[in-house]
């Protein structure tokens, strides 16, 4: 069973990272963490298959809460031009495969991972999933961890 208390983030797709960064850390006070560019960001959903998406994305260093800022092309699973705010809550798991099956299970419709679940090796580091109420959750793989930890406290020094 998830535990809310592993909640570490607030998804925001954002339609341009610096401006937000520099909107949003100004007015609230947060220090960022290093920008980071994946020009083939692994993501399946249901529709799509599996794709590889051009994704610019940061975090807040200061935690236990941050916020997550995404900005993917037009038309992506991350686009922030014509859909931006918030867009899910992240949080930590130990289990990826069981808790997405579980929620499956519960009625929660699964929307995207960083695996094609149907190659036979489970979901990837993340599922992004939704229940019929609409919160979108993203589990993350708490083996994930100890390399954000790195990257938040990189921000401080």
């Amino acid at each position: 069973m998830i535990d809310y208390q592993d909640t570490f983030h607030l998804g925001i797709r954002v339609p341009d990272l610096a401006n937000a960064m520099d909107e949003l850390g100004s007015s609230l006070g947060l220090t960022w963490s290093e920008c980071r560019e994946n020009r083939e960001q692994a993501l399946w959903t249901p529709d799509a298959g599996l794709q590889l998406i051009h994704l610019k994305y940061t975090y807040s260093a200061v935690g236990p809460q941050h916020i997550e800022l995404l900005e993917g092309p037009p038309g992506s699973f991350w686009d922030g031009n014509d859909r931006d705010g918030a867009h899910h809550v992240g949080v930590w798991v130990d289990d990826v495969v069981a808790e997405t099956d579980a929620l499956v299970a519960q009625g929660w419709t699964l929307l995207g991972a960083h695996r094609d679940p149907g190659d036979g090796a489970g979901y990837g580091v993340f599922t992004y999933l939704q229940p019929p109420s609409g919160l979108i959750v993203e589990l993350v793989d708490r083996v994930a961890l100890p390399a954000f930890e790195q990257w938040w406290g990189a921000a401080l020094t």
